[in-house]
């Protein structure tokens, strides 16, 4: 009678146990985390009920579900080159790069299918768009307009999608094998044209230098000989003022010696004689030197008989 109860009794212990059990497992299993920068869009019986931002939640087993784990951070979608046509009937591969982040988890779990698919064939419509008013020459230099141009338009276009675009590049730009030779000829022509510039501009300058010192030669050279001419006259007056001044004292001197005649006329003899040396081809004597001369042509003889 015991045993039956007894057994009845660890049965039901063993139940309760196990229900408890199963509770615990339950519990923990719908006690959920959110990370940081994450949300959790949840449904409740199939229809959106709310958007879970980061910390400890709790939802109700079999009834609410997690949709969609949606993460915050900003993602970088690196799309493949696809081919564009320029104004002028240019073919040309260009590859973007998109940054974008996710706004409204909301709208980027309910607002488009595939939303990097989406995003992608949105790129590569606009780009087209954008290039197909574009001439080559003006696709290759207008990198940052269509990049801001890329980003306007894209932004505006995902927002029904919850998503907001940061920022587009454009990562290459690939023009046909012609095209690109077709540019380095032009680009080689460009630098040897920029080349003979600067070479005939430094030949240019070096013949102005040489010109210049030429000139500064030049005058250098004429203004010693103009020095040189001046200190040889300055020399030359110099002496003749010495040659002057010592006439001048000669005299003086003779003035204060009180000089006879005779002295005079010995002189005037002298000055005669340095006259007579050079090169005049007529001579005017004075008559007082001629009674001089028969004077001293007189003591010569005299001089001559004695002996």
């Amino acid at each position: 009678m015991f045993a039956p109860l007894f057994l009845a009794s660890v049965l039901s212990y063993g139940v309760i146990a196990v229900i408890v059990v199963l509770l615990i497992i339950l519990v923990v299993s719908n006690v959920i985390i959110v990370p940081q920068a994450c949300a959790y869009v949840i449904e409740r019986l199939g229809a959106y009920q709310q958007t879970w931002q980061t910390g400890l939640h709790f939802k109700i087993p079999l009834i609410d579900r997690v949709a969609n784990k949606v993460t915050l951070k900003e993602r970088i979608a690196d799309f493949k080159p696809q081919p564009v046509i320029t104004r002028d009937n240019v073919t040309m591969q260009i590859d973007t790069v998109v940054y974008f982040f996710v706004s409204d988890p909301k709208l980027y779990t309910y607002g488009v299918v595939q939303p990097m698919s989406a995003i992608e064939n949105l790129t590569a419509t606009t780009l087209r768009n954008l290039i197909g008013e574009l001439e080559l020459d003006q696709t290759l230099t207008s990198r940052d307009i269509i990049n801001s141009k890329m980003r306007a338009i894209l932004d505006e276009a995902t927002d029904p999608w919850g998503i907001k675009v940061n920022r587009v590049e454009l990562k290459n730009i690939i023009p046909p094998r012609e095209i690109q030779d077709a540019m380095e000829r032009q680009m080689k022509a460009e630098r040897e044209r920029r080349e003979a510039i600067l070479k005939a501009e430094g030949e240019k300058k070096s013949a102005i230098l040489i010109a210049e010192g030429e000139k500064e030669s030049a005058i250098l050279r004429a203004e010693a000989v103009k020095q040189q001419k001046i200190k040889e006259a300055e020399g030359q007056a110099e002496a003749l003022m010495k040659v002057q001044s010592a006439l001048a004292d000669s005299i003086k001197l003779l003035n204060e010696a009180d000089a006879s005649d005779a002295v005079i006329r010995l002189k005037a003899l002298e000055a005669f004689q340095a006259a007579a040396n050079g090169q005049a081809t007529k001579i005017i004597i004075p008559s007082e030197l001629q009674g001089l001369a028969g004077l001293a042509t007189g003591v010569v003889e005299t001089v001559k008989g004695q002996q």
